[in-house]
């Protein structure tokens, strides 16, 4: 990731023409470092069918291969790194059928495990392995009846390291390894020393691809996230669990607890997670972490968390960039979970047009281009490499931080207003709040804040803002010309 850029954006089903534009007028002029998107696809809906590949071939209801290339040239010329969302766990579904075909045009037969683009036969499976007796929990069994690949013969690890570097060589910057928990880690890492160094075209010579495990482990799991820290970082799913029940302050949880956030609340160390508040999955109520998880329908609390982890310095962060979908919710459950992106009536993806004010239309919610969102990127990036300080809280659910002499963030998620004079850390002058507007030329479009030369500013936020959050940082500051 481009140094001083720790946050990922993930472009949940947007096509390749509309990634690279992306890439070239927003990501990177506003400081985000890299992006997670899926290649392996079925055809339209729903979006699941992203998760079920039946060939390696470089096409999807995203693109050709042409447009994916080019979209990893354009966001690479401009800073921007690509992850691919990888699924080498597993093939398409047993009840994929006979004699289908993929959007890539190529002809399967799920039903006899033939997949003859790989080529996979049902030689390279694992069916007889499997032991258990619900048949979805270890490494050598299916994951919901997904196709599951042999992973410990040579033959399947070449293919996968094949696909995989064939990517590599186009440019991208590593993987988001879908289902590791899947796998053993032992296959995993057979795979991984398979891999090629980065495009030196764009990437330093010896590079290695930067990985991220999906490794679902809430605690009291039979296989832990523990075992696969050592082949690169994981996906912490305890982070937008747990931290979406403090912010919606069920069980007694307050963000004054948040004290010791990280680590000290169970999780992997720093170095080796990568955090979000919602993914694709769990938004839908499935993966991990249930109701507590927040999301864009919660856009008030969603804004202060998405804020909280920005400000802390627990990394690296994820962003995700969502699409509406028709909710019908039925004891509980989503009945339109499943829905592919905006589509249309042919099922081909619509692309993300952007409105005069910088939000996108067509039900696509871009998250990533939220106003508070996109402020916090940027002080996350300012801030980077500076520890927490200055802890300050209320004993209750009002809390404020810094990052050493860069930045500093103030959260009021009480009933009631906040009112207080915190140390902050940063030099004295006047700054720019990056929540209710942002530094514009000599002059703030949103709140001001005065830091006195001892450090200390007054900040009040009352209980009723749409955002209850302030956050100032170093290049907010106001500077005056003194003739």
């Amino acid at each position: 990731m481009k140094f001083g850029r720790t946050c990922i954006v993930h472009l949940f089903e947007w096509r390749w023409d509309d990634v690279a534009a992306e890439c070239e007028r927003y990501l990177a002029p506003n400081g985000y470092g890299g992006i997670e998107h899926i290649v392996v696809t079925n055809p339209w809906q729903p979006w699941w069918q992203r998760y079920q590949p039946i060939s390696y071939n470089l096409c999807s209801r995203s693109g050709n291969e042409n447009e994916l290339r080019d979209m990893i040239t354009r966001c690479n010329n401009v800073g921007v790194n690509i992850y691919v969302d990888a699924v080498i766990n597993h093939m398409c579904g047993a009840g994929g059928g006979e004699g289908k075909h993929s959007s890539c045009g190529s002809y399967f037969n799920a039903n006899t495990k033939d997949f003859p683009s790989v080529p996979y036969s049902a030689w390279d499976f694992n069916d007889g392995k499997c032991h258990t007796g619900s048949g979805e929990i270890s490494q050598d069994c299916r994951l919901v009846d997904l196709l599951d690949l042999a992973l410990e013969k040579d033959y399947v690890r070449g293919k996968v390291a094949e696909y995989m570097n064939t990517l590599i060589d186009m440019g991208v910057a590593g993987f988001r390894v879908d289902a590791c928990k899947h796998m053993w880690p032992g296959d995993l890492s057979a795979v991984f020393r398979r891999l090629n160094n980065l495009n030196t075209k764009w990437f330093s010579s010896g590079s290695r691809p930067f990985i991220v495990q999906e490794v679902i482990d809430l605690g009291g799991e039979s296989i832990t996230a523990s075992e696969y820290t050592g082949l690169g970082r994981v996906t912490e799913f305890k982070y937008g669990a747990k931290l979406g029940t403090v912010i919606r302050k069920w069980s007694g949880e307050k963000l004054s607890y948040l004290v010791n956030w990280g680590e000290g609340w169970g999780m992997m160390a720093s170095g080796k997670a990568l955090v979000f508040v919602d993914n694709h999955d769990n938004q839908r109520g499935h993966g991990a972490g249930g109701a507590s998880i927040v999301m864009f329908w919660d856009s008030r609390l969603y804004k202060m968390a998405i804020a909280f982890m920005l400000a802390h310095p627990y990394r690296v962060t994820r962003v995700i960039c969502s699409y509406c979908w028709d909710r019908n919710t039925v004891n509980g459950q989503d009945q339109n979970d499943w829905m592919g992106p905006p589509s249309y009536s042919d099922g081909t993806t619509k692309p993300v047009p952007i409105n005069p004010d910088n939000t996108c239309g067509d039900d696509w919610v871009c998250e990533h281009r939220w106003p508070q969102i996109i402020n916090m990127v940027i002080f996350r990036n300012v801030a980077n490499g500076e520890p927490l300080s200055n802890w300050w809280d209320n004993g209750s659910n009002q809390i404020a931080f810094g990052r050493g002499s860069r930045g500093f963030i103030v959260i009021n998620n009480d009933d009631r207003s906040l009112d207080a004079t915190l140390n902050t850390g940063l030099p004295g002058g006047t700054y720019c709040d990056v929540i209710s507007g942002q530094k514009q030329g000599s002059s703030c479009t949103g709140k001001q804040v005065q830091v006195g030369g001892d450090g200390y500013a007054y900040f009040n936020i009352s209980n009723s803002e749409e955002d209850q959050f302030i956050a100032i940082h170093a290049d907010s500051k106001l500077e005056y010309n003194i003739s």
